[in-house]
């Protein structure tokens, strides 16, 4: 049995600032921090940078060019995987879970309704096949929707066949995104664009995935609610640990343990996975942060795109800042403090922004 690590909650944080390469030593390549992270979120707002832009900017700063990750999805050294950028080499562990959708076992009721949706639209699904063979890569407007029996939904995805279609032959394994043209996404069928790798059964690939998970947190719950984009559970990867002044049972990285801490200042994005699971990020850093684009403007605390900033092991605040493109500046509104700055942290945070906007090639623009 595994000895249980007892943790302060400065080692808890220090652990998984240094799991997400946030120390004042910067990697110095792309690939290396992809592949370290396991992935970057792609998401269409650009309030400041796109966040997997912003994402690598926290980590390589200002030498890092947008082009490295065009150049890599283009080289598909990087693939994109359900909105997520990916290293080539792990889509095999993904491939047994495409084989088996929409589940193993007993289906739930959404993953059965998703199947019968399918298996209903089958003739629709074939004729997307054989266009994409005879002449993609191809634009969703360019396959006509031959559906059915349209998806029906109370949100915004009702009648978008296609669309809802692509996203299932994505989690089949059948198509992929073979590149963008602007924000349009090319579609493919996937044996052209996934490596030709062994598929590694799916129990084994779900233990990899969690243990390249937890080298990516470096503590994290053992189980944890269903997360959209990606787990924020790690199972039982790494070994078991409890932190001072926090419920529950944590999972840590062992490699992590011990090493010697450097920190820095950091402006994350809002999706940066430091912050992404708001009870963790409560829980180990005492940080109270929402994401509050689709709010009101007026029951906005911190901003519409807000960046959390990071110094050493703490999270000391937010900014509110807009990349405003038109007018060629980087627009600070209001930087906002969990606890008054002290000099040293207002002239880190200072020195930040005008990195942030020498990176963006914008003039900044602070709050008066």
């Amino acid at each position: 049995m595994s000895t249980v690590h007892r943790l302060s909650r400065i080692d808890a944080r220090r652990i998984a600032v240094r799991a997400q390469l946030l120390e004042a030593e910067r990697p110095t390549h792309l690939l290396e921090v992809v592949r370290h992270l396991g992935m970057l979120q792609l998401d269409p707002i650009a309030a400041v940078a796109p966040s997997a832009d912003l994402v690598a900017w926290s980590r390589l700063g200002s030498s890092y060019c947008t082009a490295e990750l065009r150049s890599a999805l283009e080289e598909r050294t990087l693939i994109e995987l359900q909105a997520i950028v990916r290293p080539a080499e792990d889509l095999s562990l993904y491939r047994a879970d495409m084989a088996d959708w929409p589940g193993q076992g007993e289906l739930r009721d959404w993953q059965r309704h998703r199947g019968e949706w399918v298996d209903a639209n089958d003739a629709a699904r074939r004729d997307i096949l054989r266009r994409l063979k005879s002449s993609g890569p191809l634009a969703m407007r360019e396959l006509p929707d031959t559906c059915a029996k349209p998806w029906e939904s109370t949100g915004w995805t009702g009648n978008r066949n296609v669309e809802k279609l692509l996203d299932f032959m994505v989690a089949r394994g059948e198509v992929a995104v073979a590149g963008r043209h602007g924000r349009e996404r090319l579609w493919d069928l996937a044996s052209r664009i996934y490596p030709d790798d062994p598929i590694v059964p799916a129990d084994q690939a779900r233990r990899t995935r969690n243990e390249r998970r937890l080298r990516a947190l470096g503590i994290a719950r053992a189980r944890a609610p269903q997360s959209p984009v990606e787990p924020n559970d790690v199972g039982e990867a790494g070994e078991p640990a409890v932190v001072e002044g926090v419920k529950g049972e944590w999972r840590v990285d062992p490699s992590l343990l011990g090493d010697r801490f450097s920190g820095r200042t950091a402006l994350l994005s809002p999706f940066d996975r430091l912050v992404h699971d708001r009870k963790r990020t409560l829980a180990l850093f005492d940080f109270d942060y929402q994401l509050e684009m689709y709010k009101p403007a007026g029951a906005r605390r911190w901003g519409y795109y807000a960046l959390p900033i990071l110094r050493g092991d703490r999270l000391i605040g937010k900014v509110d800042a807009t990349a405003d493109r038109d007018a060629g500046v980087f627009r600070v509104d209001a930087i906002h403090e969990d606890g008054s700055f002290n000099r040293a942290a207002a002239a880190d945070v200072r020195r930040e922004l005008k990195d942030l906007a020498r990176w963006l090639d914008l003039d900044l623009l602070l709050p008066a």
